[in-house]
């Protein structure tokens, strides 16, 4: 991987933007792992060869995913207006939530998820109630936006449970349709500029330059890579399968405890907040 001078670091060498270089040695370039590991962990003496860059990239991409989804704790922010319509179309790279806030007078009012909000898709109909058919297509015409959608959503009746106690809050709420890929709003969102904080995929809208991994992650990639090609490969004994994942899962497991956020100064301060005696 290459090396940079203070100077580059800093300024990006007098170049613009000068703080295209700022954080960059916390990462490593997934073109860069994958060229490491050709030049490193593949060849005549090594368990892993004869096997295609194409295979390399696709497992690396795998690994990067399942760390995005399970360990990373890094998050992206987008910040956009709600329209009249009270939708707002997940990122590309949206793998689940973490906060979902109203943006007013410079203040963050963190929103509540109403899953009592129920949303649908609307068929259009002939007059005699039959449903409208795309026969160029074999499906059936529907709505862009239902009339469930168009009113910020409508909340399931369930008598005597408390419901109405529980979803009681004086900022709208939000209802996730995964599968349409959009946060449906109740009314008041209307207009108001909301900020949706999220966990990314981490695979940058499918630009492999763009595509980064924590360097302490670096060598659980490798594991990583060579126990999925290993376990692929036909005429591979079994035992040595089984090597190569205890290595992966022992490596993901080092490097989690390495950028956890259990810092002594932190869990200080967060026992002096819970009112205990500290000795």
């Amino acid at each position: 991987m290459a090396y940079l001078s203070e100077y580059e670091y800093y300024a990006n060498g007098g170049a613009a933007p000068t703080d295209s270089n700022w954080g960059e040695y916390q990462y490593v370039g997934l073109e860069d792992v994958v060229r490491n590991y050709k030049l490193m962990y593949t060849g005549n003496t090594s368990l892993v060869n004869n096997v295609e860059n194409f295979k390399i990239l696709f497992h690396a991409k795998r690994a990067i995913q399942e760390l995005n989804y399970d360990a990373f704790k890094e998050i992206k922010t987008m910040e956009l207006e709600v329209a009249d319509s009270l939708r707002f179309v997940l990122p590309l790279d949206y793998v689940n939530y973490v906060r979902i806030s109203l943006v007013r007078g410079g203040i963050l009012y963190p929103l509540q998820q109403n899953t009592q909000l129920l949303s649908a898709t609307s068929y259009l109909q002939e007059d005699n109630g039959q449903l409208n058919l795309d026969v160029a297509n074999g499906g059936i015409l529907t709505e862009e936006t239902s009339e469930l959608e168009l009113a910020g959503g409508v909340k399931l009746f369930q008598s005597g449970t408390g419901s109405d106690a529980i979803y009681s809050n004086k900022h709208p709420q939000f209802t996730i349709d995964k599968a349409r890929g959009v946060i449906n709003f109740t009314s008041g969102m209307s207009g108001e500029t909301c900020l949706v904080e999220y966990i990314s995929d981490g695979m940058e809208g499918g630009d492999d330059s763009l595509i980064t991994v924590n360097k302490m992650f670096e060598e659980y990639l490798y594991a990583y890579i060579t126990y999925s090609i290993l376990d692929s490969k036909l005429g591979v004994q079994e035992y040595v399968v089984r090597r190569a994942l205890k290595k992966k899962t022992a490596l993901l497991r080092n490097a989690r405890i390495r950028i956890s956020d259990i810092h002594p100064g932190r869990l200080l301060q967060q026992i002096r907040a819970m009112g205990n005696t500290i000795k």
